[in-house]
């Protein structure tokens, strides 16, 4: 029996025939809660619900009206988007954008808490600073403090020291305390089920849904290009960096929305939101994500990959190109995403730990003469290459990575864990790509001392400045 068939025998003609008999329809109860819409199995029988809910209750004669809670997946979101039948009829509260629920949790914590101090004896066990700490850390998501006091008010154990390890608690490896453990399950379950709505897909085939997601995360938090300083992209642009097409984000987290957002700045550029930072915290930590959890190293490697393959597959003659960035023979698109994993490279190749053999085939298929070729062009080209500060963190953080090949991995301990793979994988096969980039990074620091030594060459020539060209490098590396 379908949801109008059942909806119209128990509801809309029993209320008929009720109004038919002279009933004051408005004096029974007439609210109906739907909630938890989006636990319905399916999304086509989620939309089959809200159908049935339009053609069967919201009719003519009828009082009723309707209380939908949902988290925001497609069925709901469809109804209610321009030309959704649901749109005119329907007063929609996205509570994670406009609506503050910060009085309700702290209402809530407060009665809540206070009922435990009458079943303890203690009034005093919790503070006002307390309840504060843990509204803000909620960022706006009941779910979290729900989940808090689920765990604080546990009988078997104590509130004060439950409250005081939910204020305290960092991850740590054989920690036993879990007080977001049911805040992790609902992540797991939401995030699960994306990922196999996505990979369902056979567009999608061969894509891995939670190495391509983590990397967009990574990329909304800021991909670090120094202790203080941090490079974020349009996710349109790292999209395609990561080998997909514009857009591609959209379908990404489709069935995510109830914990992230793609908004869109003055530019009509949409950027990665998570609605909570726990979220992030599940994402980042082993122990929360279990077996959905994907380490930094694993993105950083593919995302140096992706940049290594945007490099060598442009279709340029890197001959002759113009003078100017915004002359190349390219889409304006297309050259914005080269510029993009130009300026990614060196940051995601210093913490890419995991096989880096395709940096072996970038060097032979003259990769980093290409590279040596656009950093001209990129540097004069807008103001974030074109400030000396970024051009020598990008020239210092690409050295680093070359002087792995070259030295102990006690020189740069923080990359310890990589040296030791790049040094079998590239020394022991190719010899000479140590060579090679050795020397174009050395005409880069060369560039970089005359250019902090003589302030008043900064627009001078690159080539003039460094004394060598790409074609010299490779002269002399062979």
């Amino acid at each position: 029996m379908t949801h109008c068939v059942m909806q119209k025998t128990c509801v809309v003609e029993p209320s008929q025939r009720c109004e038919g008999t002279g009933t004051d329809l408005t004096t029974l109860p007439y609210v109906i809660l739907i909630d938890g819409l989006d636990e319905c199995t399916g999304e086509d029988r989620q939309a089959e619900l809200l159908t049935a809910v339009k053609e069967g209750l919201l009719v003519n004669g009828l009082p009723f009206r309707i209380f939908i809670a949902s988290r925001p997946e497609w069925a709901i979101r469809t109804a209610l988007e321009p030309g959704g039948h649901l749109r005119n009829v329907a007063y929609h509260i996205q509570l994670s954008d406009n609506y503050d629920a910060s009085s309700d949790m702290r209402r809530y914590l407060q009665r809540r808490f206070e009922d435990i101090g009458l079943r303890i004896g203690n009034s005093h066990w919790f503070t006002e600073d307390n309840i504060e700490t843990l509204v803000t850390a909620a960022s706006g998501q009941f779910v979290y403090v729900a989940t808090v006091f689920k765990y604080i008010s546990e009988r078997r154990a104590s509130p004060a020291g439950r409250l005081k390890i939910v204020l305290d608690w960092t991850p740590h490896e054989g920690q036993k305390a879990r007080p977001f453990e049911c805040l992790d399950r609902l992540y797991a379950n939401i995030l699960l089920a994306a990922k196999n709505a996505y990979e369902a897909v056979d567009t999608h085939s061969g894509h891995d849904f939670l190495l391509l997601f983590n990397a967009h995360h990574l990329n909304a938090i800021g991909i670090p290009t120094s202790s203080t300083s941090w490079l974020k992209l349009s996710a349109d642009s790292f999209s395609v960096m990561l080998g997909l097409e514009a857009g591609a984000q959209d379908n990404l987290v489709t069935d995510l929305r109830s914990l992230v957002t793609l908004e869109m700045d003055m530019r009509q550029s949409s950027s990665l939101r998570m609605y909570h930072k726990s979220f992030s915290d599940f994402l980042e930590e082993e122990s929360r994500a279990k077996d959905l959890f994907v380490p930094k190293s694993r993105i950083y490697t593919h995302l140096a990959m992706c940049c290594l393959q945007n490099i060598v597959k442009c279709p340029l003659d890197f001959d002759s190109l113009p003078a100017k960035w915004e002359e190349l023979p390219l889409p304006e698109a297309r050259w914005h995403y080269l510029r993009d994993a130009a300026e990614v490279l060196p940051y995601a190749l210093n913490r890419a730990t995991a096989d880096i053999n395709e940096v072996a085939d970038f060097t032979n298929k003259d990769g980093w003469s290409k590279l040596d070729k656009l950093l001209p062009l990129a540097y004069d080209f807008d103001d974030s290459w074109g400030s000396p500060v970024f051009l020598d963190e990008w020239i210092t953080n690409i050295g680093r990575f070359i002087d792995r090949l070259k030295v102990s991995a006690t020189v740069f301990p923080y990359f310890e864990a990589a040296t030791d793979i790049v040094l079998i994988l590239v020394k022991s096969r190719e010899p000479e790509i140590a060579a090679l980039m050795s020397e174009i990074v050395g005409m880069w620091k060369r560039h970089e001392e005359r250019t902090s030594m003589n302030s008043e060459m900064a627009g001078t020539d690159w080539q003039s400045v460094s004394g060598y060209s790409s074609d010299d490098v490779e002269s002399e590396a062979s």
